[in-house]
């Protein structure tokens, strides 16, 4: 698509990417595709939160066409009495922001690549070259058996090369074989690549992470600043996740079962028991207080 992109992949808009053109300084670049572990929706509404926090332009537009299952993301048809008027196509796009000092941002957007893997991340990878970015940072969030009650803890994955950034939010200590998404898999290409990147992952209470999460959105967004120095706004995150822990609490608080299940949690939680990522196997599942729990939001219980 462009003549600076090897991989044929990308466009820049008018203005970047090109000598002479709009100049970033050193930007911290933020990953957050759609498509992967999201638990209570934390890395997807903390990107939100940030795209609305301060305006953004277009950097860079993919081509979706090799890289997106259009069966498994299809378009959306707007229909205006019966008469298809617009069609709205998955689009991965890099913008560019700003926090709340001026420093630069780069957010990169969109549904995680169903194909075409490696070529995407060969087209990333560039990207962090073309705009010289100090730092990439990936968001997302999975269910552990951690309490409500407790601040959301988080964990960071790196690849060799920048285990440095880790020890700033949290580490993940023994050994863990998962199924990966395309964000490890840019950790180990942008490691190689000699570009600092960390992965930061939001811990949620497993029986909740069906629901949005707000605190888990806050942990990340603060993360994010921990380990890059960026200076962003999180009050109304903390805001929204106070009001949710406190319809989770009225719930709890009516049944003496799950109020054990969350001594327990905080209890393990306390100690720092548990196995990689936060698992305990001898932990109590949360089935039956997640499915209370949204009918309980839904305003259909007692």
């Amino acid at each position: 698509m462009s003549p600076s992109d090897p991989t044929g992949l990308y466009a820049f808009e008018p203005g970047w990417g090109e000598p002479g053109g709009i100049r970033l300084d050193r930007p911290v670049l933020v990953v957050a595709l759609e498509g992967w572990v999201d638990a209570g929706m934390g890395a997807s509404a903390a990107i939100a939160h940030l795209l609305t926090g301060s305006p953004t332009a277009v950097v860079a537009t993919f081509d979706t066409e090799p890289l997106i299952d259009q069966r498994a993301r299809r378009p959306i048809a707007r229909l205006e009495d019966g008469v298809t008027t617009e069609l709205t196509w998955p689009t991965i796009r890099l913008l560019a922001g700003k926090d709340r000092v001026g420093a630069d941002l780069l957010y990169l957007t969109g549904p995680e690549p169903d194909f075409g893997w490696r070529t995407f991340i060969e087209a990333v990878v560039g990207i962090t070259r073309r705009l010289a970015v100090r730092t990439v940072v990936g968001l997302g969030a999975f269910p552990a058996p951690t309490p409500h009650t407790r601040p959301v803890r988080l964990a960071s994955t790196v690849p060799p090369e920048s285990t440095d950034l880790a020890g700033r939010v949290g580490t993940v200590h023994g050994t863990l074989e998962v199924p990966a998404g395309v964000q490890a898999a840019l950790e180990v290409a942008l490691g190689a690549a000699g570009v600092p990147v960390i992965g930061l992952w939001a811990r949620v209470p497993h029986y909740v992470s069906a629901m949005p999460y707000p605190e888990a959105s806050a942990a990340l967004i603060e993360g994010l600043c921990a380990v890059t120095g960026t200076v962003l706004d999180t009050v109304e995150l903390r805001t929204a996740g106070e009001a949710s822990r406190i319809q989770v609490d009225e719930l709890i608080g009516a049944n003496p079962d799950h109020l054990e299940m969350v001594r327990r949690l905080e209890t393990a939680i306390d100690s720092e028991e548990g196995t990689p990522m936060g698992f305990a196997s001898d932990l109590p599942s949360g089935d039956e207080i997640a499915a209370e729990l949204e009918q309980f939001l839904r305003g259909e219980g007692d």
